[in-house]
């Protein structure tokens, strides 16, 4: 078993963390408790449990957790949020916790290979809103796209028809196609993503007193407990 270091109760604070409902295995609602879990939601535990404060999981649209964050709503984003330049101009990025590129579905019918980003010009994209995979789909001049709340509407779309390919996070599409046991998609193993991105813990710009306390914990339990975790959810 592996423990984090605790600090006495009396001295922690609580902070709002905002955390997607959708985004198996980084986060999702637990349908038997009706509540918050996922890889990022047991990394965010520990972190805080290390750091010595509370926290107050709210779940939160992927899109919504940006500015959410700027005017006050929530003080953490926990979640499968990439790190990307135009988001550091406006918020602070911890150490990273977990790497990964975009992916790409398509129906099993469809044998042809999509090896880079411009293989879906031509065909109609889903892609989640709020994420760093619609501006990679704009600057590869795929000009047909469809912006979803989540992968998983998405991958119904793609599974009637309505679009010929689905783009985002590949990881949680691996696991949501392997969970829901989908025979009519797949993913796109040939694919190779234009970039890979580190997800981190998010706070507001400027709030330096957080964001190194939790540094100072990602880097404390990184190789040990937060390993750990990411073992467990199959994110290896």
């Amino acid at each position: 078993m592996l423990f984090v270091r605790r600090a006495p109760a009396a001295s922690r604070k609580t902070y709002i963390v905002g955390s997607t409902a959708t985004g198996v295995p980084f986060t999702f609602i637990d349908v038997k408790t009706n509540t918050l879990t996922g890889a990022m939601v047991d990394i965010m535990k520990a972190i805080a449990a290390d750091a010595g404060f509370q926290i107050d999981l709210r779940a939160t649209a992927f899109g919504a957790l940006i500015p959410s964050l700027t005017t006050g709503k929530i003080d953490i984003i926990s979640a499968a949020m990439l790190k990307t330049p135009a988001r550091a101009k406006v918020v602070d990025f911890s150490e990273p916790v977990y790497s990964y590129g975009a992916g790409i579905v398509v129906p099993v019918r469809f044998p042809r290979a999509y090896k880079n980003i411009e293989d879906l010009r031509g065909v109609a994209v889903g892609v989640q809103v709020g994420t760093r995979f619609f501006e990679q789909l704009q600057a590869a001049g795929v000009k047909e796209i469809k912006t979803y709340d989540n992968l998983m509407e998405m991958l119904g779309d793609l599974s009637v028809g309505r679009i010929g390919a689905a783009y985002g996070d590949a990881p949680i599409f691996a696991y949501q196609i392997a969970q829901a046991k989908i025979q009519s998609a797949r993913v796109a193993k040939e694919f190779q993503p234009p970039s890979v991105e580190d997800v981190c813990l998010v706070v507001r710009k400027g709030d330096s007193e957080l964001l190194n306390r939790i540094n100072t914990s990602v880097k404390r339990l990184k190789t040990t407990t937060i390993k750990a975790i990411l073992d467990r959810w199959g994110l290896r």
